[in-house]
């Protein structure tokens, strides 16, 4: 199936390329006439922490990096944190979390370049950071983006 992209986003990536090509920064892509979006979890203990990029009626969400951070639990254990909703499938990542509850888990960040579209129209981009086990007080999972 081929997905069209509106003219404007074609011209976003574009910029961003061809300065990222010649060392320049890249500018946010939303600055070119899409709208800026941000999801987090808020801080949860030991339960999932979910980021949601809503979906918005006949705009098309892009996922452009996550972040996880968080404190220790009582025993280390290793999770896998995911994204669904994006074009290519479920992505899945791996988190470790220490023992010792007042200490703190190395934080996670994932930049995507290219931003990495809905998977459709109307489509909602999910961040799910799994629960860190006993003990753990503190994680929160975050995601930016933008939509056209």
């Amino acid at each position: 199936m081929i997905t069209r992209r509106p003219i404007t986003t074609l011209i976003a990536v574009a910029v961003v390329a061809v300065g990222l090509a010649f060392g320049a920064p890249a500018q946010p892509v939303a600055q070119f006439g899409g709208t800026a979006v941000t999801a987090s979890s808020g801080n949860v203990a030991n339960a999932s922490a979910v980021a949601t990029l809503a979906a918005v009626a006949g705009k098309t969400t892009n996922i452009c990096g996550i972040s996880f951070t968080s404190s220790g639990s009582t025993a280390a254990a290793v999770v896998s944190p995911t994204v669904t909703g994006g074009i290519s499938g479920t992505m899945t990542f791996t988190y470790a979390t220490v023992a010792g509850v007042t200490l703190a888990n190395a934080a996670q960040t994932h930049m995507f370049m290219p931003c990495i579209p809905a998977s459709a129209t109307g489509t909602t981009i999910v961040v799910t950071l799994p629960a860190l086990g006993a003990g753990n007080t503190n994680a929160t999972a975050n995601a930016w983006g933008f939509q056209f």
